[in-house]
């Protein structure tokens, strides 16, 4: 059996979550309670975290915002989380360093740092059929080279092109050059 400072603390966390995920989700007291199918004043109360809700009134709450219910009770999640450099992946090619900019993929977007030595060149893989890639400069110079076209950026500069043809990254200067790409794939059809 729980004792009371168990109790307690399971209904602080009812209450903090139940107010932090309705206003992540931008609802009002009545806007939730209507989609949970409770009144307004069950809910009011167990934001307070006085409340003792009944299994069904838990049911119905995790349903209408889309959680489990032990995402309701659990202790409140960090709002962030920190990764450091070396748990993103990194590949290395020759003289190109590409970097992962973000630890969990993005349906329809892969966003990478490009770091080039001087001199150094990267052949790009092509992407599939319909895919837009957007490269920004952020230091040093890129020349980009996509479908027989060449681009010469600057620090600052940003070119769109298909990234589904052949195109390669090159810095020309004497110091590391360093690029950002955001590849859009095309939605998946089917």
């Amino acid at each position: 059996m729980a004792d009371d400072a168990t109790t307690a603390r399971v209904a602080d966390n009812l209450a903090r979550n139940l107010r932090a995920l309705r206003d992540a989700q931008g609802l009002t007291q009545n806007q939730l309670a209507s989609r949970a199918g409770i009144p307004r004043a069950t809910l009011a109360h167990l934001e307070t975290g006085a409340g003792n809700p009944t299994l069904l009134v838990l049911v119905r709450i995790a349903s209408a915002l889309n959680v489990t219910i032990e995402e309701l009770i659990s202790p409140p999640r960090a709002t962030g989380r920190l990764f450091r450099a070396d748990q993103l992946p990194v590949r290395q090619r020759g003289g190109a360093t590409v970097s992962k900019l973000l630890p969990d993929p993005l349906p329809g977007i892969d966003l990478e740092r490009i770091v080039l030595a001087p001199g150094a060149t990267l052949k790009g893989t092509p992407h599939s059929p319909g895919t837009r890639e957007y490269l920004f400069c952020d230091r040093g110079r890129i020349d980009l080279v996509a479908s027989g076209t060449a681009f010469d950026l600057g620090v600052g500069d940003v070119v769109v092109f298909r990234g589904d043809q052949r195109h390669s990254y090159h810095n020309p200067g004497d110091e590391p050059a360093v690029g950002f790409s955001a590849v859009l794939l095309p939605p998946a059809v089917g």
